[in-house]
């Protein structure tokens, strides 16, 4: 299978490990951010962290969109989806992520009309389907999904659907990096950079890392090989004492981006003010909202927002697993009051949660490279 089986061929991927082996300089620890969460299902899920020597350390970022909204967001969508004939869309990873008062799949159990789509587009057609209903979608996601929620939009106005909103919870991955680099407790010597953002985004937004943080960051894939010669690329930075942005993603991920994408983008949205993020708190120019443009398909500039703002449980330590502070297992309520059946945070129940992909792949069964590279 082209793009797939050459990425996880077992011989390539011992022969990286030794390289990266070869170049860790055994005197110095390494501290390596892999931004996003689908990097951090695949080091699991292929068990990349156990070919590493122990003087290289990987720490799982804040690039989980679904993780880093707060509480009083989902708080906010949930009331607004409770008034009468209202049907509340989503995606399926934000179906069990817990509010103040439940969950979105528990409100659809206590009556909520509540749907799982696979895309707004999705959406729109149910509101075609439902005239005598307003449909909302729950929009989420970085830059990677932001352009199509652009498109349904701009559709949506074409059409005149009066009947269809956007709940905009879209954010931007640049500011949350720099809030990393800005958090006094958190030292890194560079990034695995986000593939499927960078896809519409492109590699030269990181350079002011390189230059201005003297971090370098390599954009990676998601297969085994992609990470592990991520890793290969930064370590001969930085044995080099260089810092800048390499593209290792090339068969996907165009320098410059998606031009097309970030032009619907920006006919459609403008950067919020600020944003709260879970954990890492308000952060400025960090999320989308929509234009007055299309006001009128805006969830927010339509009806009455409560606003809620609401702390995470005080025994769950979420903030310090998004900033990389603490590792999953290292969480009080770990595996024991927090698992994927029961889940207290997001970080659990999203399937690009660390605490999940911690919970799943290490925590219940640890897999070696040899036998994840064949599943």
């Amino acid at each position: 299978m082209k793009f797939v089986d050459e990425f996880r061929a077992p011989e390539l991927i011992a022969k990286t490990g030794e390289e990266i082996r070869r170049l860790a300089d055994p005197n110095r620890h390494y501290r390596i951010m892999e931004v996003c969460g689908g990097h951090t299902h695949a080091i699991y899920r292929f068990g990349l962290k156990d070919l590493l020597p122990s003087n290289v350390e990987l720490i799982h970022g804040p690039g989980c969109p679904v993780c880093v909204l707060p509480m009083g967001r989902i708080d906010d969508g949930l009331s607004l989806a409770a008034q009468p004939d209202f049907i509340f869309a989503a995606f399926g990873d934000m179906m069990r992520v817990p509010g103040t008062h439940g969950s979105p799949l528990e409100y659809k159990a206590r009556g909520m009309d509540v749907r799982i789509v696979y895309s707004p587009a999705d959406a729109l057609k149910l509101a075609r389907s439902n005239p005598e209903k307003h449909v909302m979608f729950f929009a989420i996601g970085f830059e990677t999904t932001a352009p199509s929620t652009a498109l349904t939009l701009v559709r949506a106005k074409a059409e005149g659907l009066r009947n269809f909103s956007v709940f905009c919870n879209h954010v931007t991955i640049i500011p949350a990096i720099r809030a990393i680099l800005d958090s006094p407790d958190m030292r890194l010597d560079g990034f695995v950079g986000p593939g499927h953002v960078s896809t519409v985004i492109g590699c030269r937004p990181y350079d002011w890392i390189a230059k201005d943080e003297r971090k370098p960051v390599v954009v990676s894939g998601f297969e085994p090989l992609d990470i592990l010669q991520s890793i290969v690329m930064l370590l001969r930075q930085l044995r080099k004492g260089e810092a800048k942005v390499e593209n290792q993603y090339k068969r996907v991920v165009p320098w410059e981006g998606n031009r097309a994408a970030l032009r619907a983008m920006a006919e459609v949205f403008e950067l919020r003010p600020y944003f709260e993020w879970r954990g890492l708190g308000f952060i400025s120019q960090s999320a989308l909202k929509i234009r007055a443009a299309y006001a009128e398909w805006d969830s927010e500039q339509r009806f009455i927002v409560p606003g809620v703002r609401v702390t995470d449980p005080k025994a769950a330590q979420c903030g310090e697993v998004l900033k990389g502070v603490l590792k999953p297992s290292q969480c009080k309520l770990f595996g024991r009051e927090c698992t994927p059946e029961q889940p207290v945070g997001a970080l659990m129940v999203s399937s690009e949660g660390s605490c999940a992909a911690y919970y799943n792949y290490e925590h219940r069964k640890p897999v070696t490279i040899a036998n994840a590279a064949t599943n």
